[in-house]
């Protein structure tokens, strides 16, 4: 397995650097750093205690927790978040109740996200007149479930 060293910066004294919960799993568990309370629908911007270097030629995407996502219908509204290799403030993560009727407690600590890196290749776009054709063609939005 390829292994990326990636430099970190803790900014708060009362939480972890993300970790992955389980041997091979692709994205890294993001703890807030704030007790936040989430209203039926709200969005607040949390904010993880930390900061890091993601190298050039790659970004790291923040992704929702399923287990949040299905159970109590907290998520990342702009998903996948998109964290660029030259930002280095403090990782944060949009988060949004989804319930109609039941607000959401976050206590400081929890997992809230998840970050995956991704290789990022820069590039060249080549202007044509024409592009070659496919069997896709111009199918789009739901356009593979048609006869």
């Amino acid at each position: 397995m390829k292994q990326l060293d990636i430099r970190i910066k803790l900014l708060r004294n009362n939480i972890e650097a993300p970790t992955y919960a389980h041997i091979g799993d692709a994205g890294l568990d993001l703890r807030s750093a704030i007790d936040v309370v989430l209203q039926p629908f709200e969005r607040a911007i949390v904010p993880c205690g930390f900061s890091i270097a993601i190298p050039e030629g790659y970004a790291g995407l923040v992704l929702p927790r399923s287990g949040l996502a299905t159970k109590h219908g907290i998520t990342v509204p702009n998903s996948p978040g998109l964290i660029d290799s030259g930002y280095r403030g403090e990782m944060m993560v949009s988060l949004q109740n989804l319930d109609a009727n039941t607000a959401y407690t976050i206590d400081v600590g929890m997992r809230i996200a998840q970050l995956v890196i991704i290789e990022t290749p820069n590039v060249n776009l080549i202007h044509v007149d024409e592009l070659e054709d496919t069997e896709r063609g111009f199918g789009g939005f739901g356009s593979s479930g048609l006869n």
